[in-house]
């Protein structure tokens, strides 16, 4: 099933920068830049933006004009279009009051001027004006030498206009603006406690809504039971058929145990639209004889369908992890819980994977539904999923948090690879750094995360970095 959570537009703020001494000089000028800044703000829009575009800004009057347009259109972040040379005084006004992060756009409108051309046109009034058209890097280190000196953190992207480097790393931060606000706009449910001993996963949620902006909704195990005592031999039938219709449900799969997580299933989709979650950390126990027992061994399948769809679930009650698994999932890359299963030294290789539930929209292949005897570490048996991630390019996301109570976001490029793999029931994927299995092992270790991680497809620490950039962490990329 679909679950309502909104898809997040980021309101994103573009302001173009000249000088207003140019326009009654040169003929024209002023037209074509702001047409070159036209093209921009229809590739933004293109791009998934909510553009707040206050055009060209050339006095410290329309500085703060625009400096008002974007406080009051709350944008999360601006693009600074420098369309020729502008003062300065232009510049800082507007940066200064909205207090957001700014990416400067060093963008000419063609990769090469045609000297010959150019230089036989013979008026120089009329060439000056068209190389004004073109002397976008004359204001780029004005810019950062003031920004550097007022302590404004900013970015610079460089190139033309049909540059397909300099349009991809925009598109990235249009992109980490986005995975900015579906965080801010994201409800996370804890349902449980911790997985009792595990220091690691321990999170601050104070620590946590500070730095992403979400909220939590602590969750009653009781509720979950309310919601599973009311499912209907309807509801548990057609959540059969969507066992049937995304895993491979092995021939082994009891008819009761079935049932059995079908209702759970159907019991979680509920919760999931009371609280309007947007991801989901549990862990729960309980007692032999009890309900909720009953429940939480029966939860691995529902938990990896809404995990699929995204709403991700980590299990072992990994807020931290849960919230990784979010970023990676707003990203698009899936965003599977994952932790170290074991090295092989003579293919250098690391295995990763869970029991759990499983990004399954993510797997090589077909996800499996398999019955297991025991939950390993855990009460109880029933159904589980056996998956491998897709092969291919990969990242690894985790947040961390250090001993001083800050945190910050590790991450590291790899592939997927083919190979055997453990046939126990989990999730579990061989993956290949090009630092070697060792020396990944040792550098990821020694950057102190807890033991699980997020791991999505693509290759995307270039856009976990922008997205630091934009909530204010720190990344460190292994490799």
């Amino acid at each position: 099933m679909k679950h309502p959570i909104p898809q997040v537009r980021p309101k994103v703020g573009l302001f173009g920068i000249g000088l207003d001494t140019y326009w009654p000089q040169f003929e024209g000028l002023l037209a074509r830049l702001t047409g070159y800044q036209g093209q921009i703000a229809e590739r933004l829009r293109e791009y998934g933006a909510d553009l707040v575009d206050v055009g060209m800004v050339d006095s410290p009057d329309k500085a703060r004009s625009a400096a008002s347009t974007f406080r009051r259109e709350e944008v999360g972040f601006i693009f600074l279009y420098v369309s020729t040379y502008a003062l300065s005084s232009t510049v800082l006004p507007v940066v200064q009051q909205v207090c957001v992060p700014v990416v400067v756009l060093n963008l000419q409108p063609v990769p090469q001027l045609d000297y010959a051309k150019f230089n036989a046109l013979g008026d120089r009034g009329l060439m000056t004006g068209i190389w004004l058209e073109h002397c976008q890097a004359c204001s780029a280190p004005e810019i950062a030498c003031v920004f550097n000196r007022a302590g404004i953190s900013y970015h610079l992207v460089t190139g033309y206009l049909q540059d397909s480097a300099a349009w991809n790393e925009i598109r990235d931060w249009v992109d980490a603006a986005r995975v900015c606000a579906g965080m801010r706009a994201n409800r996370v449910g804890v349902l449980g406690h911790y997985y009792c001993g595990m220091l690691d996963v321990y999170s601050d949620l104070t620590q946590q809504s500070a730095t992403f902006g979400n909220h939590f909704e602590l969750l009653e195990m009781c509720a979950l039971y309310k919601c599973r005592e009311e499912v209907q031999a309807t509801e548990i039938d057609k959540k059969i058929n969507q066992f049937q219709e995304e895993f491979e449900v092995s021939p082994d799969c009891d008819s009761a145990e079935l049932l059995r997580a079908a209702r759970t299933s159907c019991a979680l989709d509920a919760l999931v639209r009371q609280h309007r979650l947007g991801s989901l950390a549990y862990y729960y126990e309980s007692e032999d004889g009890y309900a909720y027992r009953d429940i939480v061994t029966s939860i691995i399948p529902g938990n990896t369908l809404l995990t699929g769809h995204q709403v991700p679930v980590a299990g072992e009650c990994e807020i931290k992890n849960v919230q990784a698994m979010k970023i990676m999932d707003l990203f698009g890359a899936g965003g599977s819980f994952s932790e170290f299963y074991l090295a092989d030294f003579k293919d250098d290789v690391v295995f990763l994977g869970h029991d759990g539930p499983a990004h399954f929209a993510i797997a090589e292949g077909r996800v499996g539904l398999v019955p297991l005897p025991v939950y390993h570490g855990k009460p109880g048996n029933g159904l589980s999923i056996q998956m491998t991630v897709k092969h291919g390019p990969v990242t690894l996301l985790s947040v961390v948090q250090t001993g001083g109570g800050k945190a910050f976001l590790l991450t590291a490029e790899g592939e997927s690879v083919p190979g055997p793999v453990l046939q126990i029931g989990n999730t579990n994927s061989r993956y290949h750094f090009k630092t070697g299995a060792t020396r990944f092992m040792n550098e990821w270790s020694q950057a102190g995360p807890a033991h699980h991680c997020a791991i999505g497809i693509g290759h995307l620490a270039g856009k976990i970095e922008k997205f630091g950039a934009l909530v204010g962490l720190e990344v460190r990329r292994i490799c």
